[in-house]
C-alpha cells in the first residue's frame, strides 16, 4: 500500500520537483520513499516515485521504483496482490530477490507480457515503463480499489494516485470543469473517468492505458457488463449449494487478506457484512481479530452497542471508541488536504475517525466493502423494484398529463411527489436512477452555463430486463468506485493504514454474478444468502435489525455552526468573484434553504445534501484555487 506518481516527458523535470510531487502524499507511505529519473525513446523521459507503506517484506528489498532482473522494466506500484505467493511458484525460474508482490508483477510482466494482469487478483495501480517497448502503461485493478489520475498535457503524460502531485507538477494549470462541478453536486462525487480538472482523468477500473508515442490507447481487461453476462450464464446450482460454495469462496478471499507483516484488525460496525467478515477472519485466522467501532451519543446513528455485543459473542479483542460531535464536527476542516478531490458523501466523517482508532495499533484493516453493491443490500433496490411493477401506470399517467389540454392546466406539478417520480420516469437510459427531479432543477439554476448530464445514460448496456440486477451493476460502475472505495481509501490512507475488502475479491464478484437475483433478493429480503452464510456464525437477534450506517446531522450542521461559513462562500460578492456559480441564484437558494431547512421525504426537498456538497467544494476551491486561477467549461 502506498502512493505512486510520475510522468512521461518531453519537458525537463528535476529530480527535486519529482519529489515535491512524492511528498505531497507522505500520508499514503510514511515508511520509505523513492524517486528515478531516466532517458527513454523518442527524446523522452521518464520519472516514476513511491511513498511506501511497509506490508509485505519490511526491508529494503521492497523499495521501488523497483526495476526487472534484466532491467527491461521498471515499475511504481500501490496495492496488495493476494495470490502472489501462487504466482511467485509458478515463476519459479525468475531469480527473485525480495519478497514482496512488486517483484512478482515484474516476473509475470516478462513472462506473459501485459495480459498478466488477467492473473493478478487483488487491488492495484500499476505505473510501469518497458524500456524495450518504448511504453510506459498505467493499470487499476478491477473494480477500482485504488486510484489513478493521469493528466494529458500534449505529448505528455502525468500519473499520480492522488491529484495533489498533478496538481504540483510544473506547468500544471488548474482550469475546473464545470461541468463536472454540476455532475459532483448531484452524485456527491466525480464518477470515473472525469476529475475536478480539464485534461485530467481517472483510469477506469478494469482498464489499463498505454502511451506510446505522446498517444494513448485504452483497454478493459475486466468489464462489469461483460463479466456479469459470461458469469450469468454459467449459473450457480441450488441454493444451498451456492450457500455451500460462497461460503468456501469467501474463507478464501480473507485468509489471503490476512496475510501481512503487520498487525491485522477489522472494522466492526455489528451490520451483516463487517461482522460475517470479522467470523470468517475469526475462522480462519485461528485467534481473536483486532475490531474496531466507534459510538455516537445520538441514538438515531449509533450502531457501537451492536457491534460489540457482536464482538463478545465472536471473541473479538474490541475496541470502540464514542466521540461526541465536535469530534466529528472538527473533521470538516481536514476534508480538502485528504479528499483533494471534491467529495461530499458525509460519511467520511465517521470513517476517518474509526481509521484513526484502528491506526492506533494495526497497518492493516478488513472492512464489508462491495456487500450491498454486489449482494442487494441498498433501500434503492427495494424502490426500484416497486418501480418496475408500477411502470405501466406510470407511462399511462406521462401520458394523460401531457395531453394538450391537460398539460396547460399543470397537472403532473400538482400531483403528489412520489407519483410525479413515477411519471417521469421515462428515458430508458436512465430507468433505475428514480427521482431527483428537484435537485437536477436547483443544480441546474445552480450552473446555468453548463449542460452535463446529471445520471448515467447508458443502462441499456446491461441488457438485463430486472431493474434491481440493473441498478445493482451500475451501482458496481459508478457509486462503488466513485463513491464508496473513494470515501474508505482516503480515510484509511489520512492515518496510514491499509484497508482490505474481502466482498471485493474478483472470485467473491465473479461467483455472485453466477447467482439467480432471488438468492440475493427474495420476499423484500435483501442480501439474503451473506445473511444465512452471517447466520451461521451470529444468532439473528443480533444482526436483524434496520440498517443505520455512518451519517452526520447535516441539516443542523448546515443550519447551526456551519451557517456563517456556509453564507460566506454563497454571498454575492464572493460567487461573482469566483465566476462558476449563478451567484445572484445560488444566494438565494442558500439563504431560502436556511429559513426552512429539509422538509422531509415526501415533499423531495431535502436540501442540505446539495447545501453540504456545495460547502465542501467551496472548501476545496478555497484550499486549491486562489482567487485567480482557472475555472473551464
Amino acid at each position: 500500500m502506498c502512493g505512486i506518481c510520475g510522468f512521461i516527458s518531453k519537458k525537463s523535470i528535476t529530480s527535486g520537483q519529482l519529489k515535491a510531487m512524492n511528498d505531497t502524499m507522505y500520508h499514503r507511505g510514511p515508511n520509505d520513499s523513492g524517486e528515478e529519473i531516466f532517458d527513454a525513446q523518442g527524446g523522452y523521459c521518464v520519472g516514476l516515485a513511491q511513498r511506501r507503506l511497509s506490508i509485505l517484506d519490511l526491508s529494503a528489498l521492497g523499495h521501488q521504483p523497483m526495476h526487472s532482473c534484466d532491467d527491461r522494466l521498471v515499475i511504481s506500484y500501490n496495492g496488495e496482490i493476494y495470490n502472489f505467493q501462487e504466482l511467485r511458484e509458478e515463476l519459479s525460474d525468475y531469480p527473485f530477490r525480495s519478497r514482496c508482490d512488486t517483484e512478482v508483477i515484474l516476473a509475470a510482466w516478462l513472462r506473459w507480457g501485459s495480459a498478466c494482469v488477467d492473473r493478478l487478483e487483488g487491488m492495484f495501480a500499476i505505473a510501469l515503463y518497458d524500456r524495450q517497448k518504448g511504453e510506459l502503461y498505467l493499470v487499476r485493478d478491477r473494480i477500482g480499489k485504488k486510484p489513478l489520475y493521469y493528466w494529458l498535457d500534449g505529448e505528455n503524460l502525468v500519473f499520480a494516485s492522488e491529484l495533489k502531485p498533478i496538481m504540483q507538477y510544473p506547468g500544471f494549470v488548474r482550469n475546473i470543469r464545470t461541468d463536472a462541478v454540476r455532475r459532483y453536486l448531484y452524485q456527491q462525487c466525480v464518477n470515473e473517468p472525469d476529475s475536478i480538472f480539464e485534461n485530467v482523468y481517472k483510469v477506469a477500473p478494469g482498464q489499463m492505458i498505454r502511451f506510446r508515442d505522446g498517444g494513448i490507447s485504452k483497454h478493459k481487461y475486466w468489464d462489469v457488463a461483460k463479466v456479469y453476462h459470461v458469469k450469468k450464464r454459467e449459473g450457480a446450482g441450488t441454493y444451498e449449494e451456492a450457500k455451500s460454495e460462497l461460503k468456501e469462496i469467501l474463507k478464501e478471499a480473507v485468509r489471503r487478506r490476512m496475510i501481512a507483516d503487520v498487525p491485522v484488525g477489522a472494522f466492526l460496525s455489528g451490520g451483516y457484512d463487517s461482522s460475517l467478515v470479522t467470523a470468517l477472519a475469526q475462522e480462519v485466522g485461528g485467534g481473536p481479530v483486532r475490531t474496531y467501532s466507534i459510538g455516537f451519543g445520538d441514538e438515531r446513528y449509533n450502531e457501537a452497542e451492536y457491534a460489540k455485543a457482536v464482538a463478545q459473542h465472536l471473541g473479538t479483542r474490541h475496541t470502540e471508541l464514542y466521540i461526541d460531535e465536535k469530534a466529528m464536527f472538527d473533521m470538516v476542516e481536514s476534508i480538502p488536504k485528504y479528499y483533494d478531490e471534491p467529495f461530499a458523501d458525509s460519511s467520511q466523517i465517521p470513517s476517518m475517525l474509526v481509521s484513526e482508532l484502528a491506526s492506533r495499533e494495526v497497518s492493516v484493516v478488513l472492512s464489508g466493502d462491495g456487500g450491498d453493491e454486489f449482494f442487494c443490500g441498498y433501500n434503492i433496490y427495494d424502490r426500484v423494484a416497486q418501480a418496475q411493477r408500477l411502470d405501466g401506470l406510470g407511462r399511462l399517467t406521462y401520458g394523460v398529463c401531457h395531453l394538450p389540454l391537460i398539460r396547460r392546466l399543470g397537472l403532473l406539478d400538482r400531483l403528489p411527489f412520489q407519483v410525479q417520480v413515477v411519471a417521469e420516469n421515462h428515458d430508458r437510459e436512465t430507468k433505475t436512477q428514480i427521482g431527483g427531479k428537484n435537485y437536477i432543477r436547483v443544480i441546474g439554476r445552480m450552473l446555468p452555463e453548463s449542460s452535463a448530464a446529471f445520471k448515467f445514460p447508458f443502462e441499456s448496456r446491461y441488457h438485463e430486463d430486472s431493474w434491481q440486477a440493473r441498478r445493482m451493476l451500475l451501482d458496481q460502475e459508478t457509486y462503488l468506485p466513485g463513491d464508496i472505495l473513494c470515501k474508505v481509501d482516503r480515510a484509511s490512507m489520512k492515518y496510514s493504514i491499509e484497508a482490505r475488502c474481502p466482498l471485493l475479491d474478483v472470485n467473491v464478484m465473479e461467483y455472485a454474478y453466477r447467482l439467480p437475483q432471488e438468492y440475493k433478493y427474495a420476499n423484500g429480503v435483501k442480501k439474503r444468502i451473506l445473511k444465512d452464510i452471517a447466520y451461521d456464525y451470529i444468532p439473528r437477534t443480533l444482526l436483524d435489525r434496520p440498517k443505520v450506517g455512518f451519517s452526520v446531522p447535516l441539516d443542523r450542521w448546515m443550519r447551526g455552526p456551519l451557517r456563517e461559513r456556509l453564507q460566506d462562500m454563497a454571498s454575492v460578492s464572493y460567487l461573482r468573484r469566483q465566476g462558476i456559480f449563478d451567484a445572484q441564484y445560488v444566494h438565494e437558494f442558500v439563504e431560502g434553504y436556511l429559513r426552512t431547512g429539509d422538509r422531509g421525504p415526501a415533499s423531495g426537498e431535502n436540501y442540505s445534501r446539495i447545501a453540504w456538497a456545495f460547502l465542501v467544494f467551496q472548501q476545496w476551491y478555497q484550499t486549491y484555487m486562489p482567487m485567480g486561477m482557472s475555472t473551464g467549461a
